[in-house]
Formats: C-alpha cells, sequence, structure tokens
C-alpha cells in the first residue's frame, strides 16, 4: 500500500530544519546542569542564571523557561568564586564563593577578601528548585552585609531560547505577594497559564518584584542559612511546598530504587572507573518517570524530552546491563504509536515517535513537534529492540502486551515507509514545516551527492535498510515465540530478498563502500560517511564488505584518533565543525563498535574504546558530550569541542557501557540463564573488569575478566541460581 496523501516528492531536502542558532559558545561558559523528572536547570559554574538570547541558562519546566535570571551578589559586588562542582551522582551543584575586596566611596576597603565563606547548595526535585545559602564570617566586621539577589522570568519557549523568533508572545504579570514571596504569571496564547512562584526565608529586609535583599549582621551571628525556592506551576497546579530536607531526601530515594536492576561495572583503572560512574549519573539524571515506566530524556538543554530514536539506541547501547530501560522505552512508545495519518505531524498508523514538547509553541503549532513522527528509523528500530530484549530477558509477557504495536510498526515499514514500492524505506516530509532530512543526521544538508548537490527525496538511508532487515529478521523471532509461524517465515523471507537487493543497490565497487543514500531517482550518493558502519550493527552486510568497510571506517580519512567521523575527509561537505558532516558522535562510534564485534572485528572496536576513553578523560567531569568536532588528535591536546553540544546527551552516555559489552562479547541468553563471552577482549587500560549483579533469566552473577597480556580469562566469582558462563573462542 502507497497512498501517501501530501508527500512533498521530487525536492530537495535542505531549507530550514530548525537549526540551533549560536551566538555564544556554551565552551567560551562552564555550565553546570541538574535535572529531575520534567525539571531542568542550566547554571553558570557561580551558580548563577544569565539567561537571555544568547544563553540557555535557566530553569525549565514543560520546555519552558521559567526562570531566566538569578544573579547573587554579596556586599554590593560579584563573589570571588573558590570551587564549583555537580556531585557524583548528578543529585545537587554545590558553589564555594567568598567575597572580595569591598570597598567604600572614598576608596578605602572597608571588608578585606575572603571575611566570609558563602556556601550554595542547589537541586530540583519534581516541580521545584531548592537553593540553601550557607554563609560564616571568620571575625569581627563592624556592620551589616547586604546579601541581594536579582532574579527574573521571561517565560520563553525553548525554541525562542535556541534561536526562533515569535511576532506574537503572550502576557505576563509579576507581583510580590507577600513578605517572602515574588509571583510570576504568563498567559500564554494556547490558554494554558505558567506561573514561578518565588520564596524566601527567612524574609529579606527589602522585596521587588525583581530583587531580595538582606542585611545580615554577622556580629550577631556569625553562622547564617537562606533558603530559596522557585516553584513551576502549570494551569492550577499544586502550589504547596515540600520542605528542602525531606525533598533531597526522597530525591535520593528514587535514584536508588533504580541502582538494585542493574550491572555494576568496576576495572583497576580508576580514571576508567570514573569515566563509567560519570556516564551512570547522567543517565540516571536524563531518565525521567513516566506513566509507562523510565525512559531517557534525550540531552540537556535542548533536548530534555521524549525523543524515539534517542531513546532506543539508548535502550540498545544499555540492554545487556540494564533491561529496565528497554522495557520502559518499549512501553512508552507503543503508547505514543500513530494509529491515524497526520501531515503536520509526519504521522501514519504505526509509525514510532520522533520527539514531543509541551511548550508554548508546540502547543500552537508554531513548531510540529508536539507530537511529531518524522523520522524514517524509529520505527524498525522499535522492533529491534522489542526483539533483542525478549531474548535478553524472556519477557513474554511485555512482547505479548506490545505484539500490536509491534505488528503495527511492521506494517508501517510495508506500507507507508515504502514510498514507491522498490523494496527499500525511504523519507519524505509531508508538510513544509517537517524535518527535510528523517534519519538520525537530520541536518539541511546532511545527505548529499558526491559533487556537494544536496539529495532530491524520497530518500533512502543506507543504515535504514540495516534497520529493517534486522527488524524484520529478529522480529520473525518474536513471531516464532508467540507461536505465529507464518508470520515468523514470511519475515524472515523479506529479510533475506532485503538484504540481497540491498548488496545489489547500495555497494559500490569503486568506493569500497556502501553509498549513503539513493535519492529520489534512484541515483546513489557516493559519499563515504559512517551511515555504512551501521549496516554491520545491523549485521545485513556481506563478511568481505563488512571488513572494507571496517577498513575505511578506521583508516585516517574517517579515525580522528578520538573516534570516527561522520563524514570522511575528502568529501565535499567535509567539515570537522559541521554538526553531521565531519564531527565525531560517540553514540555513532558505539553502534559502529558493536557493528565490528558482530563480524570479529576485536582490533577495531578496542580501537573506538581507546579513543572515546581518551576523549572522556580530557573533559572536567569525565563525560562523554552529545559530539565534538573532527579534527585530527595532536599530542598533549583534547578533542576539539562543538560549540552548542548537549552535556549530558542520554546515548553519548551510554556509549561506554555500549562498547563494553562488545568488547566482552555479551550474549545473554535468558531462557536458559546462559551468559556467553564471544572472543572476550579487553581495552588496553584496563586489565581487570569486575561485573557485578549481572542477570540472566532467574540467575544473577558477579563475573570477573582478567587479561594478560592479549587472553582473557573469566570466573564466577558469586552466583545466585543456576546460571552458567560460557567463553567462545
Amino acid at each position: 500500500m502507497n497512498d501517501q496523501p501530501n508527500i512533498k516528492q521530487g525536492t530537495p531536502v535542505g531549507g530550514d530544519t530548525y537549526h540551533i542558532e549560536a551566538t555564544e559558545s556554551l565552551v567560551d561558559r562552564t555550565l553546570r546542569t541538574l535535572k529531575h523528572d520534567d525539571l531542568f536547570a542550566v547554571f553558570d559554574q557561580s551558580g548563577n542564571i544569565n539567561g537571555g538570547h544568547s544563553g540557555p541558562d535557566g530553569i525549565y519546566f514543560a520546555d519552558t523557561r521559567f526562570l531566566s535570571h538569578f544573579h547573587l551578589q554579596l556586599g554590593g559586588a560579584e563573589p570571588l568564586q573558590l570551587g564549583s562542582v555537580v556531585l557524583d551522582d548528578n543529585g545537587a551543584m554545590v558553589v564555594d564563593v567568598t567575597n572580595a575586596d569591598l570597598h567604600r566611596g572614598n576608596g578605602r576597603v572597608w571588608l578585606k577578601r575572603d571575611s566570609i565563606h558563602l556556601s550554595r547548595f542547589k537541586f530540583l526535585k519534581s516541580t521545584t528548585a531548592y537553593e540553601r545559602l550557607r554563609l560564616r564570617s571568620f571575625g569581627p566586621i563592624g556592620c551589616q552585609v547586604p546579601l541581594e539577589i536579582q532574579f527574573d522570568a521571561d517565560f520563553a519557549d525553548l525554541f525562542e531560547v535556541r534561536g526562533d523568533r515569535r511576532p506574537r508572545r503572550g502576557t505576563r504579570e509579576v507581583a510580590v505577594t507577600g513578605p517572602s514571596s515574588v509571583e510570576y504569571r504568563y498567559h500564554g496564547l494556547d490558554g494554558i497559564e505558567r506561573r514561578t512562584r518565588l520564596e524566601f526565608d527567612p524574609a529579606p529586609a527589602e522585596l521587588t518584584e525583581h530583587g531580595a535583599i538582606w542585611a545580615l549582621d554577622f556580629d550577631e551571628e556569625s553562622e547564617q542559612t537562606l533558603l530559596v525556592t522557585a516553584h513551576c506551576v502549570l494551569d492550577g497546579g499544586d502550589l504547596s511546598l515540600e520542605p528542602i530536607a525531606r525533598a533531597f531526601r526522597s530525591r535520593s530515594i528514587d535514584r536508588r530504587a533504580y541502582l538494585r536492576e542493574r550491572v555494576k561495572v568496576a576495572t583497576d583503572n580508576p580514571l576508567f572507573d570514573a569515566v563509567i560512574a560519570r556516564a551512570w549519573s547522567d543517565l540516571d539524571m536524563l531518565v525521567t518517570r513516566t506513566p509507562t515506566g523510565p525512559y531517557p530524556y534525550a540531552g540537556i538543554p535542548w533536548y530534555s524530552t521524549i525523543f524515539g530514536r534517542d531513546g532506543i539506541i539508548t535502550a540498545l547501547e544499555m540492554l545487556w546491563c540494564a533491561p529496565y530501560l528497554a522495557k520502559g522505552v518499549l512501553r512508552t512508545l507503543a503508547s505514543l504509536q500513530a494509529d491515524r495519518i497526520d501531515p503536520e505531524a509526519d504521522a501514519q498508523p504505526g509509525k514510532i515517535i520522533h520527539e514531543m514538547r509541551g511548550g508554548e509553541m508546540a502547543n500552537l503549532g508554531e513548531v510540529p513537534f508536539g507530537r511529531y513522527y518524522g523520522s524514517v528509523d524509529a520505527t524498525p528500530l522499535f522492533v529491534l529492540l522489542a526483539a533483542r530484549y525478549f531474548e535478553r530477558t524472556n519477557d513474554i509477557e511485555t512482547i505479548r502486551d506490545i505484539w500490536s504495536n509491534i505488528a503495527a510498526a511492521l506494517a508501517w515499514i510495508d506500507n507507508y515507509g515504502d514510498l514507491d514500492g522498490d523494496g527499500f524505506v525511504e523519507y519524505a516530509r509531508m508538510a513544509e514545516t517537517g524535518l527535510g532530512n528523517q534519519g538520525w543526521k537530520d541536518s539541511a544538508d546532511s545527505i548529499f551527492h558526491a559533487d556537494g548537490r544536496l539529495a532530491e527525496g524520497p530518500i533512502a538511508l543506507v543504515e535504514v535498510q540495516g534497520y529493517v532487515f534486522a527488524a524484520k529478521r529478529e522480529g520473525a523471532r518474536l513471531a516464532a515465540a508467540l507461536g505465529d509461524d507464518q508470520t515468523a517465515e514470511r519475515l524472515a523471507k523479506e529479510a533475506e530478498v532485503l538484504r540481497c537487493r540491498f548488496e545489489e543497490a547500495f555497494w559500490d565497487e569503486e568506493m569500497g563502500m556502501y553509498v549513503l543514500a539513493l535519492d529520489g531517482a534512484k541515483r546513489p550518493c557516493r559519499v563515504r560517511a559512517s551511515n555504512a558502519g551501521h549496516c554491520l550493527f545491523a549485521k545485513i552486510a556481506s563478511p568481505e564488505r563488512a571488513r572494507q568497510v571496517a577498513d575505511q571506517l578506521t583508516g585516517n580519512c574517517f579515525f580522528s584518533g578520538w573516534g570516527i567521523r561522520t563524514v570522511a575527509t575528502g568529501e565535499a561537505r567535509y567539515n570537522p565543525m559541521a554538526y553531521h558532516n565531519g564531527s565525531v558522535w560517540p553514540h555513532d562510534n558505539a553502534l559502529i563498535a558493536m557493528g565490528f564485534a558482530r563480524y570479529g572485528f576485536m582490533d577495531e572496536a578496542k580501537m573506538v574504546m581507546q579513543g572515546l576513553y581518551d576523549s572522556a578523560t580530557y573533559d572536567e567531569l569525565r563525560r562523554l558530550p552529545e559530539l565534538f568536532c573532527g579534527f585530527p588528535r595532536r599530542r598533549r591536546q583534547g578533542p576539539v569541542s562543538y560549540p552548542v553540544a548537549c552535556s549530558p546527551q542520554a546515548w553519548a552516555a551510554a556509549a561506554p557501557f555500549a562498547l563494553i559489552g562488545a568488547l566482552i562479547g555479551c550474549q545473554i541468553h535468558a531462557e536458559t540463564d546462559l551468559v556467553r563471552l564471544v572472543d572476550p577482549v579487553l581495552p588496553n587500560f584496563v586489565a581487570n573488569l569486575l561485573l557485578k549483579g549481572l542477570s540472566a533469566g532467574d540467575s544473577k552473577m558477579d563475573i570477573r575478566l582478567s587479561r594478560l597480556d592479549q587472553d582473557v580469562t573469566a570466573a564466577v566469582t558469586h552466583k545466585r541460581g543456576q546460571g552458567m558462563v560460557q567463553i567462545i573462542k
């Protein structure tokens, strides 16, 4: 069935695709991020918020900035920073400052620097941002010291913060509502009232609509504590406030609930352990409780919401060590699956959501992302995740519950995904407001020909055919597990037909590589791109051609020293600073490395892991960002940062776990309580790896892997149940 209403065919897919405007590099400023459920915050390293048209600073809820300015001064001057950290578990931000030398009008110093210590402790819970200010003087002062906080709330939609301009906005009101509270109200054009309520304890000496001042007498009391809360409320929401101690305690309890369900990873390399710990903390922060289970929001600041593709890939990367994520992702995406044709949302029955937004601009249709389905790959990846989740857990009940969604996704592939009936899945937006490119590389200029011309649609991406092949082949196993042998046989045959046609249409002998895509006229985009590596992840590539792809991806044209570039040097649109045309993405590298391991290319997989590990060690927080630039590695220098990268980003945080699972060849067969380690290797920077609490069916095991030269052995150090471990070489 190919009844595609309103499809825009035969046109370039460039143009405005919701580019993130950059007038200021985030690299210039050390930003700190916190998140809890649908609330997130971006602070500068002093704990202030200096949001505006040039920066993402602020406290955000439901894709709206509820606090855009929050700036502290001590004694009428900027305090001197002593330290600024986010706790190891991302649970809070702690800033230590002291007073600067404070002068009177005659120029004389009336308070020497370092006389007062101020500690700022900030965290988020549910819909409230909490801050505790503790001040202590270290000697007599002789007069009161003013502490001043200036604040404001612009209620900017996240897309406005990203650079969109709007002809009209709603109306804003602000009022001092008591001796210790100020409230901002925004009456949106979407009919929703958004409110920010600021409360102060103790009440300040002076309180205006945009500022609070306390006159602190340290001679009377050398230690003083102030509490500030910013409460974000949508349309009649609850204004009651949870006490700060209880809020922080309950927030910590929420996090601990996940600790029991995942594998703990420890090595003999403390630096790598720090990278792993930060990755876990980032994922804990990004994972959001939804009515259908935990879901990893994509990233902060631009993508703190449900993204179908990002959630699926994060779950695939984490499947061996945290299968509960996959369950939450599957159930959530099943509940959001499209059930009708909606051109403005690029929706068709069975399609998996791309992005979900709750801000004013999305509600009004100024951007199409309220519930937007413009993703060509999320639907086959949904089926693939379901199949691999079942193999990992043997959770047949979840598969039964979502089987109708899996079947609808498979039907979408055949009925809507193949626009021209040639057997390949293509994309073309249904409305001009939709995304022009709908693969993971969705920049306007990311799909092009060898001479640099943008491809015309509908476009069949190389990696998407791999995803469809894997979805059908592994979907056949799901159908068989449910007793539907007829569907299983049909899907298996369709997968094999696709594999043969794929090799014929996408391989380019002269390039020694799979082409990037086929355009609307079935002309190949003869561009060397990392997309081809995903074909190894999906295992659609023949072994001989997989070898050639791996050799190219780890050669100098692709491998920067830090990782595999999205586009090879020498290609027409190669630019190491471009979002998708020469940069390095950790998740892209992780999927490719998983593919290397599936074909037994373990040296290549180790090479990728070494590069990404080295890059993380140069980050202040030992964190892998969304992406970094693809410039060649230089001695004694870290990777070049990308100016507006999200950090943290879920599928980047998950990359180290994907790489560990790939290197040790971890295959878990829950039905038989069996863990297979196929051709396991360890990276050169790790000699011992301990996995604690690895589940296989009804069993849990602690497994220690040790490397002597390049030989890896495994020992079960603790076991509950009848589980077994096999090493296959």
